[in-house]
């Protein structure tokens, strides 16, 4: 059991969270955190302490559940995401969701629920969103992209990985003789990815002999507010920083190649190996996908293939 959990467990058991009158929004937020479906998987338990941490605030800690109403349910989701992406919208209520639905169905608590106005929000399919791989090859061969940047965006698209789980490995993790490495899955399944001899070449050089600790690191030392709440293992021991988070990462590649976005990197990889005749099987493998309807929307054929097809329907050219 992680050290973020038992102080989530420990917090909620001194705060009474079963005491008359129900828990107050932040017990009952810890509660959640520490239930078996959410501490079970780093990346569930480490996107949803960001979601619910922040929710909390708005609503207030120390109120009692019972007290808040969906009104103010909605407005806190307004207030925090309301400008954000569809898919960023969804992802982040579906967490508030996940926790009050948890505390009416499972603690019989009374609590608020989600209202009608906060409904998911259309993700329009993109078929653009796979680009080039001389795109992604300029901008990991450009002078002023720092190392860490190259080497996650190689690793995202020669591993063709979810982002929250490369930014959630650890050095143990890594296998690098053999350029892989064991993650934590979408559901909390063990899997190995795998990366090429770009990715192997930045990885020492990113690692600079350390032994312990996150992968990716965030510039600077947290200070003494963000330690205090920060999980001992996101915590580089030698060197004191924090682990990269999934918001920074995403930022940072936004500054650097406008438009283009982290999960753009995995759905490019696995669109070329589709391109290059590699067979459906495969690549499941290698995305971590269960079933070749969920790796459908991916692979599809880019522009450039279109065109190469095309070709073939034009007339043969005349020989002089």
């Amino acid at each position: 059991m992680s050290a973020t959990v038992t102080k989530l467990e420990n917090r909620w058991r001194r705060a009474g969270a079963g005491a008359v009158g129900g828990p107050t929004v932040r017990t009952s937020i810890d509660a959640f955190l520490g239930s078996p479906k959410i501490k079970g998987n780093p990346n569930t338990l480490r996107a949803y302490t960001n979601v619910l941490d922040r929710t909390s605030e708005q609503l207030g800690p120390g109120r009692p559940l019972a007290d808040v109403g969906d009104s103010e349910i909605g407005k806190a989701l307004a207030t925090l995401w309301g400008e954000a992406a569809p898919s960023t919208w969804n992802r982040n209520r579906a967490a508030v969701g996940s926790w009050l639905t948890w505390c009416a169905d499972k603690q019989r608590w009374t609590s608020p629920g989600l209202p009608a106005a906060t409904e998911r929000r259309r993700e329009n399919n993109d078929d653009t969103k796979a680009v080039s791989r001389s795109r992604i090859d300029r901008l990991c061969r450009r002078r002023d992209v720092p190392l860490r940047e190259k080497t996650l965006w190689r690793m995202l698209y020669e591993s063709a990985s979810r982002a929250s789980a490369v930014l959630a490995l650890d050095i143990e993790d890594l296998d690098l003789p053999n350029k892989q490495a064991r993650i934590v899955a979408k559901g909390g399944d063990i899997m190995w990815i795998t990366w090429g001899t770009d990715t192997a070449h930045l990885l020492p050089r990113l690692i600079a002999g350390r032994k312990h600790g996150p992968l990716f690191l965030s510039a600077y030392r947290p200070g003494p507010h963000r330690l205090a709440t920060t999980d001992p293992k996101d915590v580089c021991p030698e060197t004191g920083r924090a682990r990269l988070g999934y918001d920074r990462a995403r930022i940072l590649l936004a500054h650097y190649a406008d438009g283009l976005q982290l999960h753009q990197l995995r759905h490019s990889s696995a669109t070329h190996l589709g391109e290059a005749n590699v067979s459906a099987n495969v690549i499941m493998a290698k995305t971590g996908h269960k079933s070749l309807r969920s790796l459908q929307r991916y692979v599809k054929p880019g522009l450039a293939a279109v065109h190469q097809a095309t070709e073939t329907l034009s007339s043969p050219r005349r020989r002089g």
